[in-house]
């Protein structure tokens, strides 16, 4: 029986929310399902451009577009005035400095709650967003005073991409009152957005705030100024006990029912939980708190993406705060977030909605927030678009939907066997898979500066290859179950795994990162991407290799929170992924940790070893990040050297996703040892033993 609200799992007092460094390192997100969202920090200062009461997607799941930035509290009582909000500027100052006065933070279920004290009294705050909605809930709640309370706020407003930085000249924004607040036109042809708070008194203002200062993005080399529109003031009276709601939005007649709207928001986050818990008891009863809140955390990254041929698709947005639904991102996070939360009618959903956008035989890799044309500049996407699908029917068994997915796949098969774009093609003489050409990065590692592409890979990855080899046996398995010949797939796998003995690097005792590469030959760099031979339902590497790869990457690339993109040592190893753009980029593959990564060698680690409580034990640091940077959620990479600061997105769905999946694995092996996932490998029977 799940209570009437879900109870905090990651609080904090005083000793983090009254130390302005701590608070403002730690962000709170929430998402509206259609690619808006509203996020900040405990402190309440925004510390970088994404932050945001109201970052509306105004083309769903893209467009996205800061509209209101914040409302900046303040409560007289006793005649003091005590500040809850808290900014900083670019003169250095910090003003007001409205941390010291939060008593505590915390979520309840995927709610970011405050508690402000001051004197005797005592006020709680809430914010969510309403699914489907670009709009915003804020919610104020005294809870305790022994006297008046006068509650009043600063609502500061903006209009640009998300992208963005505002330096305002003279811009004059229409306010005009509307039933129950304000009605905001940033100019001719904006779309109009409201802010509404029944029952408060509104005094009007226009007055630019000059010199917001975002920390985060002075790091990260990029414009640290803002200016905002002091649009107006709201004011109430709140005496305990009483509620004020305000609702930030772009609908026109919005639910104004703050009480409505939060049973809403509560009875969606027990729904999650409950379809997670109906579809694996098990785990719903062992799991650990994290893991709860990864399954809350799990849709935030589910979006819509109506399409023509689908209206009803869904689509994974790739990592809050900057990213767009990835091709490989989605499919990658697909089975985490869906199958082992109890969700395979939106894995479905995504599934057909992508199978949408095939074109001569590739995915997209991202759809531009602009709108246009998706690129199609990615090798690996096509074949994790049908690893996705594998574990889709494994979890499934669902004829239908594989009879739809079935024709696209057999194209990308053709496409990628005759050649597609950007010299993509199988290799005739050994039947493995080559990608590549100067100047484009087409595999996960796809930093670029300018026309440098950092970790080209030009030849046949590793990583790519064990993908083309699981995706020809999941074509002869797709075949025999819809009543196809499987033949030609299961010949062409057996070529593939004659000849994957090429990536072995006898004299390193791991595969080659990247073989016949122009100029190279073949790339010794030890990075991760040969776990995958070992990770993926079908290894085509011997039980000797597959351990050899799982203790090198043990021994050289784990950290607490992922693997290394590039073992210490080797050339060009960078261990802080840091500074401006071009430093970052330089890093992002080069060392840096990621934590996706992990569920991958975890599940590598209990095929190998088959002890799924060393497996699992790979876990639990990483899931422990729920308090360290993005609250209830786990974040993009680390540094490569310790400790390990977390960087990049702080909400990542493939992190997320392969967390869930690799602790769903592990558990598996607990409750059963005997019916363990790993099996050995016979490389030479033409088909390696399944991993799941």
């Amino acid at each position: 029986m799940l209570p009437a609200h879900i109870e905090s799992k990651i609080e904090f007092g005083r000793e983090v929310c009254g130390v302005l460094e701590q608070a403002e390192d730690r962000e709170w997100l929430v998402t509206n399902g259609i690619g808006g969202y509203a996020s900040g920090t405990i402190s309440g200062n925004l510390t970088r451009r994404y932050h945001g009461l109201l970052v509306a997607a105004l083309r769903p799941p893209l467009g996205r577009t800061l509209l209101i930035a914040k409302l900046e509290e303040s409560v007289i009582y006793d005649g003091a005035e005590y500040p809850l909000s808290t900014n900083r500027w670019s003169s250095g100052a910090v003003a007001p400095k409205g941390f010291a006065n939060i008593e505590s933070f915390g979520l309840e279920g995927s709610v970011p709650v405050w508690r402000f004290a001051f004197a005797d009294g005592l006020l709680e705050k809430r914010i969510w967003m309403r699914q489907n909605e670009n709009t915003t809930y804020v919610q104020y709640t005294t809870l305790r005073g022994g006297g008046p309370i006068r509650f009043a706020c600063k609502a500061f407003v903006n209009y640009r991409d998300f992208h963005g930085a505002t330096h305002a000249g003279n811009w004059k924004m229409s306010i005009d009152p509307a039933p129950n607040g304000l009605k905001i036109v940033a100019f001719e042809g904006a779309v109009p957005f409201y802010l509404l708070a029944p029952g408060a008194g509104v005094a009007w203002r226009h007055e630019w705030y000059r010199d917001f200062y975002f920390p985060l993005e002075a790091e990260r080399g990029l414009d640290a100024s803002e200016d905002c529109l002091f649009a107006a003031t709201f004011s109430r009276e709140l005496p305990s006990g009483q509620t004020l709601t305000f609702a930030l939005t772009c609908e026109e007649t919005p639910e104004l029912d703050g009480e409505k709207a939060l049973r809403e928001r509560r009875e969606q986050d027990k729904a999650l939980l409950r379809a997670w818990a109906a579809h694996d008891p098990m785990a719903a009863e062992t799991a650990p708190p994290w893991i709860r809140q990864l399954v809350l955390a799990a849709d935030q990254f589910i979006v819509k993406r109506s399409l023509p041929q689908e209206p009803d698709g869904r689509s994974i947005i790739a990592g809050y705060h900057w990213f767009g639904d990835w091709g490989r991102d989605t499919m990658i996070a697909l089975p985490g977030l869906t199958l082992v939360t109890g969700r395979a009618e939106v894995a479905a959903k995504i599934l057909r909605a992508f199978a949408c956008c095939i074109d001569r035989g590739m995915l997209p890799n991202n759809f531009p927030d602009a709108g246009g044309i998706p690129e199609y500049n990615t090798a690996d996407a096509a074949l994790w678009f049908i690893e996705a699908a594998r574990q889709y029917f494994e979890a499934a068994r669902d004829l239908e939907t594989l009879r739809f997915l079935y024709p696209v796949f057999a194209e990308i098969i053709r496409a990628y066997t005759d050649g597609t774009r950007h010299n993509i093609r199988v290799d005739r003489r050994d039947g493995l898979l080559h990608a590549g050409e100067a100047g484009v990065q087409l595999t996960w590692m796809d930093a670029k500066i300018g026309d440098w592409v950092v970790t080209p890979r030009i030849g046949k990855p590793v990583e790519v290859n064990a993908l083309w080899y699981n995706a020809l046996l999941a074509m002869a398995d797709f075949s025999v179950a819809l009543g196809v010949a499987p033949d030609s797939y299961q010949e062409a796998a057996g070529k593939a795994l004659r000849n994957f003995g090429k990536f072995w690097n006898d004299g390193a005792g791991y595969c080659y990162d990247v073989i016949d590469a122009p100029g190279i030959g073949c790339d010794a760099a030890l990075r991760p991407n040969p776990i995958f031979a070992v990770s993926l339902a079908h290894s085509p590497l011997s039980s000797e290799q597959q351990r050899a790869i799982v203790d090198v990457c043990a021994r050289r690339l784990l950290t607490s929170f992922g693997l290394r993109s590039l073992a210490p040592g080797e050339p060009g190893y960078a261990g802080h992924y840091a500074g401006g753009p071009h430093e970052r980029d330089a890093a992002y593959h080069q060392g840096t940790a990621w934590g996706w990564l992990l569920g991958p060698f975890a599940l590598a680690h209990l095929r190998v070893y088959r002890d799924a409580r060393a497996a699992a034990s790979f876990l639990e640091p990483l899931g422990n990040q729920i308090r360290a940077k993005g609250l209830g959620t786990l974040g993009e990479v680390f540094d490569g050297d310790a400790p390990f600061t977390p960087r990049g997105c702080v909400a990542q769905a493939w992190t997320v996703a392969e967390l869930l999946r690799a602790w769903r694995t592990t558990l598996a092996g607990l409750e059963d040892g005997s019916k363990l996932v790993a099996r050995d490998c016979d490389a030479g029977s033409g088909r390696a033993a399944p991993a799941s």
